[in-house]
């Protein structure tokens, strides 16, 4: 099924390009189907990247999907025009009274700051006490989901000695979970930064799950047990390039980072990348707009209110 993205969104030309299913508003209205109504925060830097990464993810899914985007109103990004910001996205003002099957927070570039000192971070946090009643489940990525386990939890964050940049490989837990429903035992993931988060603060709190882990990059999947909060440490919506693209910016800003590990064929960075994590990515978020968004949400959504 399509996904239903706003007239003139240029991911529509990228997506289609790679044979995903993608409709405009003016088609979708003409169909007799609600789509699943999803709200996207978009706090990474290049917008328009991350959206082309989510919506690919979203658009592989068998359900119709409807995205709202939206950004802070405390601090206005700097990499995205405003011009392209009032054509594709809104503020958290103008969507609040409305409520959604699903909601996504990305992540930001702003992990080795404290929470709050983070500049938008009260916004975000009003965001999230919001979503609790306006939204049937949330999908939380990399800093994303360290604010969110922060938020909901007081779950804290530690800096690493370094970047964790790389493929790693995760076991994957308790099969029996629809959210890794058809999950092979092992799955790799990229991840990009330099906090994380711990497996012994989080069964500290019984009512979450760990669901995928790894030796060297720690958890990378948890939930609730609603399925309500879901949270990933690392980033299954990257392409082939994103890692090589951040290792050789920050090269080229002299910051000398090492070579994402497992990555480059025999790590070598003038070869092409391995993508090993896109059917992963597919699976994760089939399940989760299947088992937690389009099975417990109603049809009038309107009516619908989250315990």
């Amino acid at each position: 099924m399509p996904i239903k993205i706003p007239n003139n969104l240029p991911a529509a030309n990228v997506l289609e390009g790679e044979n995903i299913f993608v409709m405009n508003a003016a088609r979708a209205y003409s169909q007799d189907i609600r789509p699943l109504r999803l709200l996207i925060l978009n706090l990474m830097p290049i917008k328009e990247v991350t959206e082309t990464q989510l919506l690919r993810l979203l658009g592989n899914t068998p359900l119709q999907v409807e995205a709202d985007f939206i950004y802070t109103e405390s601090y206005v990004p700097t990499h995205t025009s405003r011009a392209y910001l009032s054509e594709f996205y809104g503020t958290f003002a103008e969507v609040r009274h409305k409520k959604y099957d699903g909601f996504i927070i990305t992540g930001a570039p702003v992990e080795q700051y404290a929470f709050e000192e983070v500049a938008y971070w009260d916004e975000v946090a009003e965001i999230m006490q919001w979503s609790k009643k306006h939204a049937f489940s949330t999908f939380h990525i990399c800093w994303g989901a360290q604010a969110g386990l922060y938020y909901h939890y007081g779950i804290q964050k530690y800096p690493r000695k370094e970047k964790l940049s790389g493929v790693y490989c995760h076991k994957v837990l308790h099969h029996s979970v629809p959210l890794v429903r058809s999950m092979d035992d092992y799955m790799d993931c990229p991840h990009s930064r330099w906090t994380e988060v711990r497996r012994e603060d989080i069964v500290k709190h019984p009512e979450l799950t760990i669901l995928a882990e790894s030796d060297e990059a720690g958890v990378l999947l948890l939930m609730d047990e609603t399925g309500r909060q879901i949270f990933v440490q690392g980033h299954p919506e990257y392409d082939r390039m994103t890692l090589d693209s951040e290792y050789r910016r920050d090269k080229a800003r002299g910051m000398e980072p090492k070579i994402p590990l497992h990555y480059y064929e025999n790590d070598d960075p003038s070869g092409r990348p391995l993508l090993s994590w896109r059917n992963m990515a597919n699976t994760l978020y089939t399940n989760w707009l299947n088992y937690y968004v389009y099975q417990v949400t109603p049809y009038l959504l309107e009516e619908g209110e989250k315990p």
